[in-house]
């Protein structure tokens, strides 16, 4: 995408139900439930006889379950000093600052405020092993790595960071216009990472399965999305340009994070394009987690890390030039950089954060929304499930709010636009299939359906996590009696039936509108409707003819 990114999502409307009934225009079928994602098929296939042009040696074998970390130990602080180890990203910009940079220091938020001291270490390796035996006091990670590590992992996680706005990022070759094109193609990414979530988000709302592939030489699955593992996320960008580079055509993209997309790109000559990032498709979440032994054991502390981390990410969001150079030494990067990079998160405030931990929030998404959707994103891979409350600990959030911190915070989460917005034009990004049932022969929703009201919140999470986006509803029904009119009446008939086809259809997708602000309070100003009667086809099923499609627009 360009300068608009889009989300299609086509939901198929059956218009009548019940035998006996029928509307002019309109053969009934069997009404049947539609997946709202389908389950995700692992395993691979025998070789293909294709040439590989990549060496297999660079891909690693896709885990089926669960990873193994090793037995919970209780972290024990030394020197009054807690071990916390991230990676090199401007999202903790805020506990970089609020530490003064990555050594102990009595100046920083930590000590002067609750009297004890941090130690960063900065690592792009996963430090998991090292802080489930307690060999480290605290990390951060996203919300859906926690799902991917199961019942394993022995961490609480007391305080959002912030959200990921634009460093996540699909890269595909130039071809490729849409996430429907990538079915029975193959991408690489990192296994169990925010990335290899990103994906697996992207092609559940297309109502596409996962395919997992052990090397370039398997079989892929022609009606699935496939994947191949790297190492790493940077290790799964430079695959694919090797790939570009000698003239081969196993990986249709990689899933990775900045600078390697961009890095990707400036590199294809021309032949790979950035077709959509997270910058404003809110659900990567950056959270803080700490040993699980030693929070139990040190609330006190555990509360300091999560004031300290509000106080840093405040003075970065409220004067972030006064900051860049603590956050550029950290980094080893330049002044620029550490602007150039802090444009592409989003740090939480105390506000955002007790919303974002009740699932209050109506500008992006919650601690439960995103774990749950990782737990459908990844099905049968988790073997051993969990729910997001074994890990949501806001105690420390709460404790600050009711003794009056942070008060004249606000929640402020808008759309970062790179350029005008606001047309509704160009290339989707994907489409999904979904039924609505109405009431028969009318335009309206059969409310008290379940399957219904499960397909209206699908729509109304699709505005949350994506601040700025808007979606057209476009009606349409069948078309298969046309011939019919035509004998009946000739031209004149064919036009007077059509006429009352294109006032069905904006009925049901006004219908729809009217269900969303109404009784989930979406603002109506998100919200466009036009009427197509049986002018757009779909295809010769009557059945999947009888639809409201709706278009999903994101700034991009």
């Amino acid at each position: 995408m360009t300068a608009l990114g889009k989300f299609v999502v086509t939901l198929l409307i059956l218009g009548l139900v019940g035998v006996g009934s029928y509307l002019w225009w309109e053969r009934l079928a069997p009404a049947e439930s539609i997946a709202s994602a389908p389950a995700v098929v692992t395993g691979t296939d025998s070789p293909s006889p294709s040439v590989v042009t990549i060496d297999d040696a660079e891909f690693v074998a896709p885990l089926l379950a669960c990873p193994i970390l090793p037995p919970p130990g209780a972290y024990v602080a030394k020197d009054n000093t807690l071990d916390l180890e991230l990676s090199e990203y401007a999202g903790y910009a805020g506990i970089i600052v609020a530490n003064g940079g990555l050594e102990p220091s009595e100046d920083s938020v930590f000590f002067r405020k609750h009297g004890f001291k941090v130690r960063i270490k900065l690592s792009e390796e996963e430090s998991w092993p090292a802080l489930n035996a307690g060999r480290i006091a605290a990390s951060a990670t996203t919300v859906d790595v926690l799902t991917a590590y199961c019942r394993n992992f022995a961490v609480t996680a007391p305080v959002q960071i912030g959200f990921s706005r634009g460093a996540d990022g699909l890269v595909v070759r130039k071809e490729i216009r849409r996430v429907n094109d990538l079915r029975g193609k193959t991408l690489v990414t990192a296994q169990f990472t925010e990335a290899d979530f990103f994906i697996r988000y992207l092609t559940q709302e297309a109502g596409i399965a996962v395919h997992l592939l052990a090397t370039p030489g398997d079989t892929p699955a022609p009606d699935k999305v496939n994947l191949l593992f790297a190492a790493d996320a940077f290790a799964a960008g430079d695959l694919f340009l090797q790939d570009l580079k000698q003239g081969g055509n196993q990986l249709a993209g990689c899933v990775t994070w900045a600078p390697k997309t961009t890095e990707v790109v400036e590199a294809s000559a021309g032949r790979a394009q950035l077709l959509t990032t997270n910058k404003n498709l809110l659900i990567i979440a950056d959270i803080l987690i700490v040993n699980r032994g030693f929070a139990t054991d040190n609330p006190k502390l555990v509360a300091g890390l999560v004031d300290g981390t509000l106080e840093g990410n405040r003075r970065v969001r409220d004067q972030p030039a006064a900051h860049l150079d603590v956050i550029a030494k950290a980094f080893k990067w330049t002044r620029e950089d550490a602007a150039a990079e802090l444009a592409k998160v989003h740090l939480s405030n105390l506000p955002e954060n007790l919303a974002f931990y009740a699932g209050t929030i109506d500008s992006a998404g919650s601690f439960s929304g995103i774990f749950s959707s990782a737990l459908l994103a990844y099905g049968s891979l988790i073997d051993q499930p969990t729910d997001a409350e074994k890990y949501m600990a806001p105690a420390a959030l709460q404790a600050l709010q009711a003794a009056g911190a942070y008060a004249e915070q606000r929640i402020a989460i808008a759309p970062i636009r790179s350029g005008p917005g606001g047309a509704l034009e160009g290339d989707p990004l994907l489409t999904k299939d979904i039924r609505f049932l109405f009431e028969p022969n009318s335009a309206l929703l059969q409310l008290n359906n379940a399957e219904n009201a499960k397909n209206l919140e699908s729509i109304r999470r699709l505005l949350q996590v994506s601040p700025g986006s808007t979606i057209l509803l476009r009606g349409h029904v069948d078309n298969a009696l046309v011939d019919k009119f035509r004998q009946q009446g000739g031209e004149a008939f064919v036009r007077q039936m059509a006429l009352k086809a294109m006032e069905l259809s904006k009925n049901r997708a006004n219908e729809i509108r009217s269900v969303l602000t109404t009784q989930l309070n979406v603002p109506a100003a998100r919200l466009e409707t036009i009427g197509r009667g049986w002018e757009e086809p779909s295809g010769t099923d009557a059945e999947l003819n009888r639809r409201v499609e709706v278009q999903w627009f994101t700034v991009e």
